[in-house]
């Protein structure tokens, strides 16, 4: 008798489809994705996204594109049918975001499936309907517009009900739309988008011409406005790859890295090769648990970017890695450093915000009174002669270095009518540098500068470091560049690691790299790396921790972060036992100087952790506060 259990067969074409629909159509925003997908690929200009209940029950998407005439639309549910390929299907030279034939037949394996679409010379649209894999027959439909496709899927998973079972909260589900939809948007900004969430449309936006000012405005419009004030602009190029987009500044971070937007060739993907260069490019600027807010564009040459890695087609695969990633790395640090000492405006909203008005009190009014204003109210004294008044400054009294020569003739002892008039203080002149004269200094700890339209407070240790931080760069970039490279110590007794033949060889991949920062390192048998030098600005460390803390970054950034956060956190720490401490007292000249040098040192606006070094409060806001606007 034949044991037929191990017998191999052939699959059924439904088990097959709903076997791939697993790889595919992983949640609701799975078939949002791939239908917006296959819109654009149709020349789609309004793209109206409808769903309910986070996209179980229902979900609607309807576009202005090309249409199918009946032919094609019967085929388009067929498994591994598509247009989108070369007659010599050459999947090196992909154009077009869908090309696997894959999306309509998975969604149709496993929900209840209804296309209706036209062309704009057929006389009527045509509607075909496929339930959990079996297919109906066509049938004419009414008109909707010029041309165009309309998809409607209901009951998503019905068809596998232990899918339904992996379903996160209709909450959780919503907010996968919604970002499936927004990276699309930021993607296309010439195609206007709507999505709509039973009577409720969170996202509503016209198509914007294709450039940088409308994708920037794109980008504000999802991303919110203080993007779009805190963002510089990347435009960089290097051997036919092109790297464009807006980086945010560093201080204008993020808790984690869902803010970052990357974009191959006008696909939204999760690279991690992408994520790692760009941690790569801030990590002189962040602390290690802060993150950029980033949305960047790589374009390059079809054939030189594999997209056919995953079903899902949110990975790709690079051909030169090694060159995408310095071109990352590059160009934000160049954008970075045209920004200047420039810090996030929300860095002043925030202060402003936490600055709370109070109702009037004369007694602190009194002072601001004109002649032109009335004077002040029937028997209001003068703060100055009042001492019962005296609690209400207390601190002003205390020794703050000023900057201002008190006005010749000018006299501080007798009390004249309305000795804060503008009248009778000469205006001291502010020359037009950006950030400023230095007027005073607060606490000992906080320089306040006069700008032509506000004022700036700076914390001047904060400054002072990241100042003395970018000189010790500097001096080691030209010890490099003389051929001097990194100073080194030789360890008295090799430390032998042993990392497992994986890590240890993509470790010793990258010695060459790894020796110009210091570290001289030699194979050691099987998964065994014998580190002989180090570099003598780390002094005594733990090797072992280093070499694992790098071969994890390599695994899953593919650089050398740590050795070189390492040397930042040495520096930083050198920088910051080395600059102006708070507390010390500073007199004009030195106050000025440290504004000056700010001016003219990249990335000044914050400090060696992302943190501002200034706030500019201008002086249309300060009048607000006040209710002088």
């Amino acid at each position: 008798m034949t044991d037929t259990s191990h017998m191999i067969r052939r699959l059924p074409a439904q088990t097959v489809n709903r076997i791939a629909a697993g790889e595919v159509i992983e949640r609701p925003a799975s078939v949002i994705k791939e239908i917006v997908e296959n819109a654009l690929d149709a020349g789609a200009t309004q793209i109206d996204i409808r769903y309910e209940d986070g996209g179980r029950t229902v979900i609607t998407v309807t576009d202005d594109g090309s249409g199918m005439d009946q032919a094609n639309l019967f085929l388009a549910v067929e498994r591994h049918a598509t247009s989108k390929l070369p007659d010599d299907s050459d999947l090196l030279n992909i154009e077009t975001m869908g090309f696997r034939g894959e999306a309509l037949p998975s969604i149709g394996s496993v929900a209840r499936l209804s296309l209706t679409s036209q062309t704009e010379t057929d006389d009527s649209a045509w509607e075909l309907r496929v339930d959990g894999g079996a297919k109906q027959e066509l049938r004419p439909a009414p008109r909707f517009g010029l041309h165009g496709t309309r998809v409607d899927v209901r009951d998503l998973f019905f068809a596998t009900p232990a899918r339904l079972k992996f379903l996160k909260s209709e909450r959780s589900e919503s907010m996968a739309i919604s970002d499936v939809v927004k990276r699309l948007a930021m993607a296309n900004p010439h195609v206007g988008f709507t999505l709509t969430n039973g009577a409720r449309t969170s996202l509503r936006m016209k198509g914007i011409p294709l450039s940088e000012d409308g994708r920037l405005v794109r980008l504000s419009k999802i991303l919110g406005d203080d993007f779009g004030a805190n963002a510089v602009a990347v435009d960089a190029d290097r051997d036919g790859i092109v790297l464009t987009g807006f980086a945010g500044l560093p201080t204008f971070s993020r808790g984690n890295s869902a803010h970052q937007y990357l974009f191959v060739n006008g696909r939204p993907v999760r690279d991690k090769l992408l994520h790692g260069a760009v941690r790569g490019a801030y990590q002189d600027f962040l602390a290690r648990d802060r993150h950029p807010v980033v949305a960047l564009y790589v374009d390059l040459p079809h054939e030189h970017v594999d997209v056919n890695v995953h079903p899902a087609k949110t990975e790709v695969r690079f051909r030169n890695p090694g060159l995408v990633r310095g071109l990352i790395v590059s160009a934000l640090r160049h954008a970075l450093a045209d920004a200047g000492h420039r810090a996030s405006t929300t860095v002043s909203d925030y202060a402003l915000g936490r600055i709370q008005t109070e109702q009037p009190n004369y007694a602190l009014q009194g002072r601001y009174y004109s002649q032109e204003r009335g004077g002040p109210p029937p028997g209001f004294a003068p703060y100055r002669n009042d001492p019962a008044m005296q609690p209400l400054i207390d601190g002003m009294s205390g020794m703050s270095a000023r900057v201002e020569e008190t006005p010749e003739g000018y006299d501080t002892g007798a009390y004249a009518p309305h000795p804060f008039s503008p009248s009778n203080i000469p205006p001291v002149p502010t020359p037009d540098f950006p950030l400023g004269t230095a007027r005073a200094q607060l606490h000992e700890t906080y320089i306040v500068a006069q700008t032509r339209d506000g004022i700036v407070i700076v914390d001047q240790h904060a400054a002072h470091e990241r100042l003395v931080y970018e000189q010790m760069k500097a001096k080691m970039a030209r010890a490099k560049e003389g051929g001097q490279g990194v100073a080194r110590q030789t360890l008295l007794i090799p430390d032998i690691v042993d990392l497992g033949e994986t890590d240890a060889a993509r470790v010793l991949s990258r010695a060459e790299e790894l020796a110009e920062m210091g570290l001289i390192l030699e194979p050691f048998g099987v998964g065994a790396i014998c580190v002989r030098e180090t570099p003598a600005l780390l002094g005594e460390m733990d090797v072992q921790g280093l070499l694992r803390d790098l071969a994890d970054d390599l695994a899953e950034y593919d650089e050398a972060l740590s050795l070189k956060e390492r040397f930042e956190h040495v520096c930083g720490t050198m920088a910051c036992h080395g600059s102006v401490r708070a507390g010390r007292r500073l007199n004009a000249d030195e106050m000025n100087a440290i504004l000056r040098q700010m001016e003219d040192t990249p990335h000044s606006g914050q400090c060696n952790h992302g943190r501002p070094t200034y706030v500019e409060l201008k002086l249309a806001d300060i009048e607000r506060l006040f209710g002088r606007r």
